[in-house]
């Protein structure tokens, strides 16, 4: 039974797949299935991309919710496909192929999919099962002892904030300040995402703007207080409405330690009350409890806490083997500063000996006497430990740990202890981590092709490297440093900066900018860099002994909070990722941490999959900035560098080209001086843009100076050019050109001769208001042989005005409506009494103001007014 519907039409241009994409996601988000979202998205993205890119048709995408699946349907109107017979398999690909995998896509990823044909269109659908949600069953704990309540402080506090549909705080109660250290009038109005440190982490999480819009949503995050210290809380959020039907979200947030304030138990179905009583319990329910958490991060925390517990310790840690078995990654702990150690990675094999491998179990009397033997617990006061694997099917999958801070605390028989409930639970962690990781793997390929797309969507350098920052930040890292080389013999250089916080984003360009950068190395995959932590741990020290006076007399300036809190900002893990673009190193992505914290292996590997793509856009923008600038150069060197001064004639050309400026244009104009008393001047169009064009146009514009120089009259100056453009062969271009000579008179007036070859009439303005075209027109240049052109005598008066164009003006279009000539000449009509810098830009205006689209075609404007003599 369908119970919602959402329906689209797509272009066939390429934006309409990211269109498409956001319509899926908000569709769904809005459904609130924020489980299925990112498979749902990757599916549509790629039957769309075939539908409007590969087919070259509209897409229509129907999404259909039910109440077990959603279902969505993409249908293109491919005119000539074949309709298959029933009875013929259906081509899915290869997996080599570079396009054409969506039915691969939706075999692996879909719960059922199918294509159906019409005459007209086909349509490819497919299912995505809606995840089970327990519903409706209350629950109840135990009595249990005093001493395994949850821990609270004296005085439980419980922030009520009230979220309007904007996301801005509407509501701030007592609690929240003195939680959070801001009043109510300081917060109110204000976006929720200005205080909320949120855990991004593609495909584990919902977005804080997703987790507002959901009826219900619990979880951890965090709040930046009043000090700038991020305070971890644990949230429930509900959807709420008021009388006037206006959406609200009130979330009630307390202190992570407490979250059992908030925290809701899974619900599970009773039991079933005819089962036996002798039936055994289930080993992992008793180590873990029942109902388990349904998330590996809760099913680790769990684990450690039950560990500790079990063996009386007073901290306990679990750590997760990599893919290859070298290294350990911590992924929970309790008992220990546990922000400074999660995701922190040790070796698996730290020394000689059965004691010395993460494969066996180790118990150590005292770490005094074994410095090291536990890298995890240097410096903890740590004294006696007691570790062994997490192993399925003989494989290394990870290690529990325990610990005490007295010494010979544990022995073999704690081992025991420890290993049973290591095995009880080792199936069920690998089981979990393989669901995040598959989770992951899901989210990533979304936001890689998110990320493409945006990467696509540029050739601008500096925009290409702002994406480069605000897509890691803060996804994938709590800061971001792009490195750039501009060649192989020049040093990296700091080019873009970005803290999620950006208060903070002065400060880290500030120690960046004093610290070497990091070595261009070509070796793909993630560095450690220690140099900003380190930078920053020295700049902290010295500010704090100025601000004692332990160091010589020094003023404190108003900079020491500023470096402490970029101390803090950059004092974890920092990764330099290198940017190879056509095998050359073209820049580093630096990523960062702050204090103690690290990265995880798989956001590793999901930033150097974005680097790789960012490399290469940012190398395509570099080429076309360099490309631009040669063509604007090139553009440049076809134009008169100046206009001389004419005696009592006013002269003034506008020239605008059209597109980006990465082509060079076909217009040209030029004004030069012939002799004493005679000047020459011309405007033109050559057919087409690009090298061919620039090189007729340069051709023209030096030739005219050159045989009007030598003497020769208007018609044999046109005739030579010409010929030298038919010569030019296959590389030719034809030519419009107005071309004149220019006599200033004593009285007043100016005499001109001209030639029009092929151009747009050039229109005399008089003192009246009367236009009239003031040549004949004569053939274009660059196609025939012979030509015999002749040249017109004409006078302006004092007063008048000539008005010069190329076709970009004439043929400026709204729809079915151009300007034309008589368009022009009604504009010039209202120029009566205008300077001819006044005339050129009225004109102009109007062109501009003719269709609301940018020009398709480039445009310049010579006039020339006569004032006449002047009298004192």
């Amino acid at each position: 039974m369908i119970t919602a519907r959402a329906a689209a039409t797509f272009e066939p241009v390429g934006r309409s797949v990211a269109t498409a994409r956001s319509f899926v996601r908000d569709t769904l988000q809005g459904w609130g299935y924020a489980d299925i979202i990112d498979d749902a998205v990757v599916l549509t993205s790629e039957l769309v991309t075939n539908a409007v890119v590969h087919a070259g048709t509209s897409a229509d995408v129907l999404c259909l919710r039910s109440d077990d699946h959603v279902r969505i349907e993409v249908s293109d109107r491919y005119p000539e496909r074949e309709i298959p017979l029933q009875s013929s398999a259906i081509n899915m690909g290869s997996p080599d192929r570079e396009g054409g995998r969506g039915l691969q896509l939706c075999a692996a990823l879909a719960g059922r999919w199918g294509v159906d044909y019409s005459a007209t269109h086909k349509q490819v659908w497919f299912q995505l099962d809606l995840p089970e949600r327990p519903v409706g069953t209350r629950a109840a704990g135990p009595v249990v002892p005093t001493d395994l309540l949850p821990l609270a402080d004296e005085r439980v506090r419980v922030a009520v904030v009230q979220i309007d549909k904007t996301g801005a705080v509407a509501s701030w109660n007592e609690d929240a300040e003195h939680l959070f250290g801001y009043p109510a009038d300081q917060v109110i109005g204000k976006p929720l995402t200005d205080f909320a440190a949120w855990p991004h982490t593609p495909g584990t999480s919902t977005g804080i703007a997703d987790a507002l819009q959901l009826s219900r949503w619990e979880g951890s995050y965090g709040i930046r207080g009043a000090t700038g210290r991020v305070l971890p809380v644990y949230a429930s959020h509900l959807r709420v409405r008021d009388t006037d039907g206006e959406p609200s979200t009130v979330c009630l947030l307390v202190r992570d330690h407490e979250r059992a304030v908030l925290q809701t138990p899974l619900r599970v179905p009773a039991s079933d009350t005819g089962s036996s009583e002798s039936q055994g319990s289930d080993p992992f329910e008793v180590f873990i409890g029942s109902p388990a958490p349904d998330d590996l991060d809760g099913l680790l925390q769990r684990t450690v806490e039950r560990a500790r517990d079990m063996l009386d310790g007073d901290s306990a840690f679990l750590l997760l083997a990599t893919d290859d078995e070298t290294e350990l990654e911590v992924r929970a702990s309790t008992g220990l500063p546990s922000a400074r150690q999660r995701f922190a990675r040790v070796p698996v094999e730290v020394g000689p000996g059965r004691y010395g491998s993460a494969r066996m179990p180790a118990v150590h009397e005292d770490l005094t006497q074994v410095p090291g033997a536990v890298p995890l617990l240097n410096g903890t006061g740590m004294r006696s430990v007691v570790t062994v694997p997490l192993k399925v099917e003989g494989r290394l999958t990870g290690s529990l740990g325990v610990a005490a801070e007295s010494p010979d605390r544990y022995s073999n028989e704690e081992a025991l202890r420890l290993q049973f409930a290591a095995d009880r639970i080792a199936l069920a962690v690998e089981s979990a981590r393989l669901g995040e990781l598959e989770k992951l793997r899901r989210g990533s390929l979304s936001f890689l092709v998110e990320a493409s797309d945006l990467l696509a969507g540029t050739l601008d350098r500096d925009q290409t490297l702002a994406l480069m920052a605000q897509m890691t930040v803060p996804t994938l890292a709590t800061w971001c440093a792009v490195y750039t080389i501009a060649d192989q013999a020049s040093d990296p250089y700091l080019s873009y900066v970005l803290h999620e916080d950006e208060e903070r984003i002065d400060g880290l360009k500030a120690l960046l900018s004093k610290i070497a950068p990091p070595e261009p190395v070509p070796t793909p995959g993630a560095r450690v860099w220690p140099a900003p932590a380190e930078a920053a741990h020295q700049a902290a020290l010295r500010t704090s002994m100025r601000s004692l006076g332990l160091n010589e007399p020094t003023s404190v300036t108003s900079g020491i909070g500023t470096t402490l809190a970029t101390a803090s900002a950059v004092g974890g893990e920092t990764v330099v990722l290198p940017l190879v673009a056509r095998n050359r190193v073209i820049g580093m992505l630096t990523l960062g941490k702050p204090t103690d914290e690290h990265f995880r292996q798989e956001i590793l590997e999901l930033a150097e999959d974005l680097s790789r793509r960012a490399a290469l856009a940012l190398d395509n923008a570099r080429l076309y900035s360099e490309r631009m600038a040669i063509s604007q150069s090139l553009q440049r060197s076809l134009l008169p560098p100046e206009l001389p001064d004419v005696p009592g004639v006013e002269v003034e050309v506008i020239y605008r080209a059209a597109g980006e400026g990465n082509e060079v244009g076909g217009d040209f104009y030029d004004l030069f001086p012939i002799r004493d008393g005679a000047y020459g001047f011309a405007i033109g169009d050559v057919c087409g843009t690009g090298p061919e064009a620039a090189a007729v146009t340069g051709l023209a514009r030096h030739a005219l100076r050159l045989l009007a120089r030598e003497g020769f009259g208007g018609p044999a100056v046109l005739e030579r050019l010409n010929a030298a453009i038919l010569d030019e062969g296959a590389r030719s271009r034809f030519l419009t050109l107005l071309y004149g000579e220019l006599w200033p008179q004593e009285d007043g007036s100016a005499v001109l001769k001209m030639v029009c070859a092929g151009h747009p009439l050039p229109l005399r303005l008089r003192q009246d208001g009367t236009v009239v075209p003031f040549a004949e027109p004569q053939p274009l240049l660059g196609v025939m042989d012979d030509l015999e052109l002749y040249e017109q005598t004409m006078t302006l008066d004092a007063g008048d005005v000539l008005l010069c164009v190329t076709d970009g003006i004439t043929e400026r279009r709204e729809g079915t409506r151009m300007l034309g000539d008589d368009g022009l000449a009604e504009v010039l009509s209202t120029c009566t009494g205008l300077t001819a810098g006044a005339v050129a830009a009225r004109i102009m205006r109007a062109v501009e103001r003719f269709a609301a689209d940018a020009p398709s075609d480039d445009m310049a404007i010579l006039t020339m007014r006569v004032p006449g003599l002047q009298h004192d």
